[in-house]
């Protein structure tokens, strides 16, 4: 039986994250199993974008430029106004950041996601109800 979506986003995210870049790489090991305050997935399809690094729950969005995206400013323009305007939060990183202060980019993400809006009340409050 065929699914009833489109699986070429999904193949296209599976490629993506098994052909990381280094700084993807870095980052992931710093951010991923909850080590920050928010679950990240990575290579997550939202509308007709991937993007590296997704923490849904917290609409917050992480993306890692290399040199070609300084020549692809109206895509990345584009890309960032359709991700805002289903409410992310879009960071962006150069991969010598990464590469180079990870602990600095770790600080902002940080910063980024005490400052998104709690989608719900959390759990520990709702069992003292």
């Amino acid at each position: 039986m065929d699914k009833a979506y489109d699986r070429e986003p999904t193949r296209r995210s599976r490629e993506l994250r098994n052909n990381a870049t280094p700084a993807e790489r870095k980052l992931w090991q710093r951010i991923r199993d909850r080590q920050l305050s928010a679950r990240f997935n990575r290579q997550v399809p939202i509308g007709p974008f991937i993007c590296d690094f997704a923490a849904r729950t917290a609409k917050v969005v992480i993306e890692l430029d290399g040199g070609q995206h300084a020549k692809r400013t109206i895509e990345d323009h584009r890309r960032t106004r359709f991700l805002v305007s289903r409410g992310y939060r879009v960071l962006r990183f150069w991969n010598n950041d990464v590469l180079e202060n990870v602990e600095g980019v770790l600080i902002l993400i940080e910063e980024a996601l005490k400052n998104s809006p709690s989608p719900s009340p959390s759990r520990e409050r709702e069992g003292k109800k």
